[in-house]
């Protein structure tokens, strides 16, 4: 624990990426550990969801399932660590891999913030772009089980990245910008086993700064040379009190 203290210390222009983990013990399910939610349930392709009906209702389905979790869930301790260490002018970035808006909702400034594989708080227009709040959607859908549709009668999903779905180029690019600005890079929560996302830390490891993983279970980057130190735990349990260390 004194090390990653005098490490956020140190910093002034740290880079956070966050997965899943980070997100727990907000009542949102990980996607990706033992327990995770893809070992439970096949996903569901963007092209299968743009060829058919069958694929865009078992989306909505999908979606529908666990909307009453995300809707309700509320920003805890890592997020709001997170909060604290940008107000202390410490923080340049926090890119994420979380659908859960819960950075934002902690208080992470937009300018601040990259949600690589977008937004469960929002639904999009395939077709005009438009983006809309959920839950008269999600409502709508609960009783009549079709799928909705924009006004300009385009298809309409929630704003999150689907598998096979295409990242963001500007958000790639202001994650890559960001990687190569930091002088901290702390990886949250997360089992870095997801491409492209999981290149971010490493580009700013490669650069020769510190790298320091939290997370409870294996990562994909556990191996690497890069690596400065490696905390097997619950990022609830040793983040939001290195903070508080960090910063009284």
């Amino acid at each position: 624990m004194q090390h990653l203290v005098a490490l956020l210390r140190d910093a002034g222009n740290m880079l956070i990426f966050t997965g899943a983990g980070i997100s727990t013990h907000s009542g949102i399910p990980d996607y990706r550990g033992p327990h995770g939610i893809w070992k439970k349930k096949k996903p569901i392709y963007f092209q299968d969801f743009m060829a058919g009906e069958e694929a865009r209702l078992a989306y909505w389905e999908y979606k529908l399932e666990g909307w009453d979790a995300f809707r309700d869930a509320r920003p805890n301790a890592v997020h709001q660590a997170i909060v604290a260490l940008e107000q202390a002018g410490k923080l340049h970035m926090v890119v994420t891999q979380n659908i859960d808006g819960l950075h934002a909702a902690a208080g992470t400034s937009e300018q601040k913030l990259i949600e690589l594989h977008g937004t469960n708080r929002l639904i999009e227009c395939l077709q005009c772009g438009e983006r809309s709040e959920p839950e008269p959607h999600f409502e709508r859908f609960r009783a009549e089980r079709t799928v909705p549709l924009c006004h300009c009668g385009g298809i309409l999903k929630p704003a999150t990245i689907m598998f096979g779905q295409s990242l963001n180029t500007r958000d790639l690019e202001r994650a890559h910008d960001a990687a190569v600005a930091s002088d901290l890079v702390l990886s949250l929560g997360s089992t870095l086993s997801v491409y492209p996302a999981s290149t971010i830390p490493l580009i700013a490891a490669r650069r020769k700064i510190p790298y320091v993983i939290i997370n409870q279970g294996e990562t994909d980057h556990d191996h690497l040379a890069e690596l400065t130190l490696r905390f097997d735990a619950d990022v609830a349990d040793v983040l939001p009190a290195a903070v508080q260390v960090c910063l009284s």
